[in-house]
């Protein structure tokens, strides 16, 4: 599968970046990075030529325990399995040799053991919703459907209850992420104005800082496509490159072409920070001026024409944002209740509003968080301000849309947009952004900490393989 990687796999690539030194390789995600980053993009799998040999035939790996984590095994099958899948999903990982990238994905196996062990000593759980729902997430970012999502996997050959199990462990781990760094990690004001003024005086911009709005026509590319169908795409996007370049309307083009949902409003993406786009986009347009177009850039959903429909750096007294005012029902995670209750609860209100029932009343009525005073209302908020859960599901939304339940780590939340506007960001507002991107690089480093203790706390037994 060119697109759908296993987050298991991605987690892992991320960890052997921050801990081997291994020039080359980029990081990886968890599954709610991927929610908050968008689809993940990438060149398009090499098709083997014609003539070219044939893959060795692959040799089935012995089994026998590894080593042990607080007594809890590892086995060569988890290894080797996961060194398999990284080297068929990433090319920089095939370039490794076979023992060292072995070691590293034990050391990361061993590490991941070991948070999840904490994890669950710490009653983190995550229930089948919350897995169901970051599956209709990754289909959904992969513009495919779950039934499709599923074949893919099994084409992959890995078990669909396999896959179910690395997203549930990714979501564990993120959790315990949040309890035991982000939520430590905190910004003075003072930091955050000498950050912004730090940007104000750079000679050389960070272009992660820099606040994008991207417009795309996205011509897609099927699985399995034919050479023909490649062909055919790649020609429509150049063509629709040609006719934006020319002084077309983008918008018209992007109605009339595109097959991304986002069409419905021109295509554009919204205003937010670069670090937020597909690095893909990213790279694309960064030299293009505003107004100018880049494309056809070419990704495992297929070809992409893209406008840039503004640009502003951090700390610029121009910069601008995409804001959304948007309200919300949250039911919080309860003992007497389970989550499944709590989505089949806020399922019988969206009927009821669907219906002309008040949002304002139900929220007030029912919510359990501060906003319920407000009937909900959480104001006009920023890109990176809410979780990556409800953010994702809030971007989907349309002004006057409501959501489907949505599962957070607080709990069960109804989702309404009530407006979108580009607006100047206030001196306030550019401290919140500063905040947000000077909070993000303290918890790397702080999460990079907190996991060398908790592998320095693990007992682990390595365990030699038997002499044949």
């Amino acid at each position: 599968m060119k697109h759908i990687r296993s987050i298991i796999t991605l987690g892992c690539l991320a960890a052997m970046a921050a801990t081997s030194g291994a020039q080359g390789f980029r990081s990886g995600s968890g599954i709610t990075d991927i929610m908050r980053a968008g689809p993940r993009l990438g060149p398009p799998a090499a098709r083997p030529a014609a003539n070219a040999p044939a893959s060795p035939p692959v040799q089935r790996s012995a089994e026998f325990i590894v080593a042990l984590v607080n007594s809890e095994p590892i086995t060569n099958t988890d290894v080797q399995s996961r060194v398999d899948r990284l080297i068929k999903e990433n090319a920089e990982a095939a370039r490794v040799p076979r023992g060292e990238l072995t070691r590293l994905v034990l050391e990361r196996l061993i590490s991941e053991r070991a948070q999840l062990q904490l994890a669950k000593e710490n009653g983190i759980k995550v229930d089948e919703v919350a897995v169901d729902q970051a599956e209709q997430t990754v289909a959904r970012q992969n513009e495919i459907s779950l039934t499709e999502l599923h074949r893919r996997v099994a084409a992959e050959g890995i078990v669909l209850a396999d896959f179910r199990r690395d997203l549930r462990d990714q979501l564990l781990l993120t959790r315990l992420r949040d309890r035991e760094v982000e939520s430590k990690v905190k910004i003075s004001d003072v930091e955050a104005d000498e950050y912004l003024r730090d940007q104000r005086n750079s000679a050389v911009k960070n272009a992660a800082l820099e606040n994008l709005n991207l417009a795309q026509v996205l011509v897609a590319v099927p699985e399995n496509a034919t050479d023909a169908q490649v062909a055919a795409a790649q020609k429509k996007a150049q063509d629709l490159t040609q006719r934006a370049r020319s002084g077309e309307d983008f918008a018209k083009l992007v109605r009339e072409n595109s097959d991304s949902p986002d069409r419905a409003n021109g295509g554009a993406i919204g205003m937010r920070s670069a670090d937020r786009y597909p690095p893909l986009f990213v790279e694309a347009t960064q030299s293009t001026a505003v107004n100018g177009i880049a494309g056809p850039v070419r990704s495992s959903a297929g070809f992409h024409v893209l406008k840039v429909l503004a640009k502003a750096q951090l700390g610029a007294a121009d910069a601008t944002v995409t804001q959304t005012q948007v309200r919300h029902i949250l039911l919080l995670n309860d003992p007497k209740r389970t989550t499944a209750q709590a989505v089949a609860q806020l399922a019988e209100f969206k009927r009821r509003l669907q219906a002309g029932a008040d949002f304002a009343g139900l929220a007030r009525d029912n919510s359990q968080d501060g906003s319920a005073k407000d009937g909900g209302d959480l104001g006009w908020s920023q890109p990176g301000q809410f979780v990556p859960e409800f953010e994702e599901a809030m971007d989907r939304l349309s002004p006057g849309q409501i959501s489907d339940p949505v599962v957070s780590r607080f709990g069960v939340h109804l989702i309404q947009v009530v407006g979108r506007r580009d607006s100047k960001l206030s001196q306030s507002e550019q401290r919140e952004a500063a905040r947000a991107a000077l909070r993000e690089q303290r918890v790397d480093e702080a999460f990079n900490t907190w996991v060398q203790e908790v592998r320095a706390r693990a007992y682990v037994e390595y365990r030699e393989p038997p002499q044949s």
